[in-house]
């Protein structure tokens, strides 16, 4: 595990995401990959296979939860399939979507589960994939080794930096540097207000 001191931050804007996910769009369709059913693993992939859903024109959108992260760079020794899927797969093609390839043990996990299910095949999409993923996504747009602080987990990021850091001042250490990679100062500063 890193030391927060050591961790280099990316922070996507929604506009940048959404870019992402236009290009992504166009991949796949060039692929000739035409997903049944569009799968988004609770809670990073929510947005980004909703958006793909629509951006694809798939009608058939679920949704499964798997727990992994307990904080920074930091994981549960597997990850937990906490919600199963609630639709039948059988012989559909699948695309399997989540916000970043970390590990890849919880894509792993994932796709094992939607073979279970009937899946005929699955593909893989995510906005951004880690150097040493066990599991590489079959689509992704962005190759990185900083934690990636989404819109959409951006207040948990600053919760979990106040709670595990030794310190106001390194505590302020860590918030200035995720402003400097991008986080709004104003909206750092509401986070921090509202956990006082």
């Amino acid at each position: 595990m890193a030391a927060y001191s050591e961790t280099k931050y990316e922070i996507p804007t929604w506009n940048q995401i959404y870019d992402m996910l236009l290009h992504q769009a166009q991949k796949i369709r060039l692929d000739g990959y035409k997903p049944d059913t569009i799968i988004g693993i609770e809670r990073g992939g929510l947005v980004p296979s909703r958006i793909l859903s629509d951006l694809l024109e798939t009608k058939e959108f679920a949704t499964i939860q798997i727990e992994h992260y307990d904080g920074i760079n930091q994981t549960k020794q597997e990850p937990i399939l906490k919600q199963c899927l609630s639709t039948t797969l059988t012989d559909k093609k699948t695309l399997l979507v989540d916000d970043i390839s970390d590990s890849g043990s919880s894509l792993q996990l994932a796709k094992k589960h939607l073979r279970q299910q009937g899946a005929k095949e699955t593909k893989i999409a995510t906005l951004y994939a880690k150097p040493a993923t066990i599991t590489r996504p079959d689509y992704y747009e962005k190759l990185t080794s900083k934690w990636v602080v989404f819109p959409w987990d951006a207040k948990e990021t600053v919760r979990k930096i106040i709670e595990k850091q030794a310190g106001k001042r390194v505590s302020d250490k860590e918030i200035a540097k995720l402003v400097k990679a991008g986080l709004p100062k104003q909206l750092a500063e509401k986070f921090l207000r509202d956990m006082e």
